[in-house]
């Protein structure tokens, strides 16, 4: 091997090296970390977590009203090869969040006088996120599990919790 083409090697193991780096953060994905609204952008908000992380929380993640330096419970949703941390104010993984939001479209329903909402697996995004504070994806999944447990049914227009 000649003199330029052991360099070469070496610059590119060098390289190789440098472009996978270890981040030693105190967490990991799933954990539940403090945040600290920082501020909004395009995507949604840059968040400090537990005090010494920059992270980001998207916009799609956010169901509630958020204020420059409120403090919040989050949620480590990924952290990328980058090192870059995304959040979520909602705990990962599917049962949690299914069991949360189960009883929380239980709680609409028994909270209403007439026993039903006017919410269907074919309303609006927007209708649901304005009512129920959640996404339709998880919306559905929440009807979905409420149905086959037999608390409620199904019509065109609305949600019947079962007496």
């Amino acid at each position: 091997m000649s003199l330029q083409e052991e360099f070469n090697q070496e610059e590119d193991n060098l390289k190789e090296e440098n472009s996978f780096q270890e981040f030693d953060y105190d967490f990991k994905e799933g954990d539940k970390v403090n945040l600290v609204i920082e501020t909004e952008t395009g995507l949604g908000y840059t968040v400090l977590i537990n005090e010494e992380y920059d992270g980001l929380l998207f916009r799609s993640e956010v169901f509630q009203d958020l204020e420059e330096n409120m403090e919040i419970t989050g949620y480590i949703k990924q952290i990328r090869e980058d090192g870059k941390i995304d959040v979520s104010l909602r705990p990962q993984g599917f049962r949690n969040v299914i069991d949360a939001d189960t009883q929380k479209v239980l709680d609409k329903l028994k909270a209403s006088k007439e026993g039903f909402l006017m919410l269907t697996d074919k309303s609006s995004p927007d209708s649901i996120r304005f009512h129920m504070k959640m996404s339709k994806k998880a919306f559905k999944k929440a009807v979905g599990n409420l149905y086959k447990q037999k608390l409620i049914t199904l019509e065109a227009d609305r949600i019947v919790l079962v007496s």
